[in-house]
């Protein structure tokens, strides 16, 4: 199998001095601005995508992307345990026990799960990205324009479905993300689309700008307009022992495969998302604990920061899937790395394994090593990052929006393009106060352009007939899995609410 030369070129790649560096500054990175309370890796990402301008090499950017990527991950469940506040809807699990052993004294072996099962999914969902992401790009390129139309069809309903608390405000958001990405000139007509005039909208949103806004500013406003009524959470601190006894070895090694085994199929799918086996390993932990395990759930169960830690780490490895081999991102953390192949003219997909196998090689051992990274480096720097959490709130809204500004301004030297980004910044702090979902934004200017295109397309070729859209019959069962996607939770949640009424009948 030629997998395997491919992959020892791209560990030579990496293990190039200057990379491995950049690779140790990515995880260290990411893992800091990860920690910070409320920012998980998609923020992470966005704040820190303004360094890509200044490679050249687009290899050493996505190096030091694949290390702030996974950094960004593993910070978001300190910040859980220790302070219980999720960056992210997908941590969400691991706050639940985390921080109630966090409470008992038992911060530091939460930790160790939660960074060993990182390592054990992540490591296992790596290797099935190296052997999967070939033989899916062989098939992506038999893909016809209604194929990947309904792949779009499929992200943007299941991303819109499954983040948010309701699906209309999900499909405002969706219609928010597809109205800035097409703002600009339009393609076959060269007439100027949402720009009111504006010369500075004719080139189109730059997508760094729309992620920094949303995430970055949107946030740190956020924060910023919470603090005299929040004030600043306590944090457990980390006393005792930092590893795993024998015991809390025992009890983990189980439930940091069954959430791999979650996690790395829904991740890997084109509906994507960490959110579904994250609850769904700690259901199944709660549901398979006896004994003192069972005792023990809801109060600070090891288990249950084990497997859902396990299962978020392997759904962000498998998100890697469908986003290298069609490029189709299913998460916002994905779609802002699409952004970053975006800045160097790089588009995600099947042929992005036969003109720029180099990069894809050493972007796949840049994961390995990465993952290596973060077991080494984290677990002994446990006292620093809990001292970063003690940053002030106000002190870190401030420093965030001086980062962004700087960072958007090194870019383009434009005025009115910090202005912009502000503008959205605003849009996204409306959006957080107004519990609004921010992935369905930024998928929609990614992906909008791209269902445009290929929409166009398929009636190009079909003369103008509708039809064609689900006569290949992939193209049609992608799409009725949209329909479901939208339809099956109200459905079910309809089914639940009527079943519990006459429960109580």
């Amino acid at each position: 199998m030629d997998v395997l030369p491919e992959l020892i070129d791209g560990f030579g790649t990496v293990l190039e001095p200057q990379n491995l560096l950049y690779a140790a500054i990515g995880v260290l990175l990411g893992t800091f601005v990860g920690v910070l309370p409320g920012i998980g890796p998609a923020l992470t990402i966005a704040l820190l995508l303004p360094l890509t301008f200044n490679f050249d090499d687009p290899i050493g950017a996505f190096i030091l992307f694949a290390g702030i990527y996974f950094g960004g991950m593993y910070g978001g469940s300190t910040t859980s345990i220790l302070l219980n506040t999720p960056g992210e809807s997908a941590s969400v699990a691991t706050a639940l026990e985390g921080h109630e052993m966090a409470k008992r004294g038992r911060a530091g072996p939460a930790l160790a799960t939660a960074a060993i099962g990182s390592f054990v999914a992540g490591t296992i969902g790596i290797v099935l990205l190296t052997f999967l992401a070939r033989p899916v790009a062989e098939l992506a390129v038999q893909l016809q324009p209604p194929d990947y139309f309904a792949l779009t069809v499929l992200a943007f309903a299941s991303v819109t479905a499954l983040v948010g608390s309701s699906l209309i405000r999900g499909g405002i958001a969706l219609g928010l993300g597809l109205a800035i990405g097409l703002v600009g000139i339009d393609q076959v007509s060269g007439q100027s689309r949402l720009t009111f005039g504006i010369g500075q909208l004719e080139a189109g949103v730059d997508i760094v700008l729309v992620a920094v806004g949303l995430f970055a500013v949107g946030e740190a406003i956020y924060v910023a307009a919470r603090l005299r009524k929040a004030g600043q959470d306590e944090i457990v601190p980390v006393s005792g022992s930092k590893t795993l006894s024998r015991e809390d070895f025992r009890r983990s090694w189980r439930p940091w495969l069954r959430g791999t085994a979650l996690g790395f199929p829904f991740g890997a799918m084109p509906t994507g998302g960490a959110e579904i086996p994250t609850f769904l390993s700690y259901a199944t932990e709660r549901r398979l604990a006896t004994g003192k395990a069972k005792d023990e759930f809801g109060s600070g169960a090891i288990e249950g920061v084990a497997g859902p830690e396990a299962a978020n780490n392997a759904a962000f490895t498998g998100v890697l899937v469908p986003l290298l081999t069609i490029g189709i991102p299913t998460s916002a953390t994905a779609a802002i790395l699409v952004a970053a192949f975006q800045i160097f003219d790089l588009q995600p997909g099947p042929q992005l394994f036969a003109q720029e196998p180099d990069l894809v090689w050493a972007l796949i051992a840049s994961l390995y090593v990465g993952n290596v990274m973060l077991l080494l480096l984290n677990l002994p720097l446990v006292r620093l990052w809990v001292k970063v959490l003690e940053i002030p709130r106000p002190t870190l809204s401030a420093a965030i929006l001086v980062f962004a500004t700087l960072g958007v301004y090194s870019i383009s030297g434009s005025p009115s393009e910090v202005l912009i980004m502000y503008a959205i910044g605003a849009l996204g702090f409306f959006m957080r106060r107004f519990d609004f979902p921010i992935a369905p934004v930024i998928l929609g200017v990614i992906l909008g352009p791209l269902m445009e295109a290929q929409f166009r397309r398929t009636l190009l070729v079909s003369d103008g007939e509708l039809s064609a859209l689900v006569e290949r019959p992939f193209a049609l069962i992608v799409l009725i899995l949209a329909v479901l996607a939208v339809v099956g939770p109200a459905v079910f949640g309809g089914a639940r609410r009527i079943r519990g009424l006459g429960d109580e009948d």
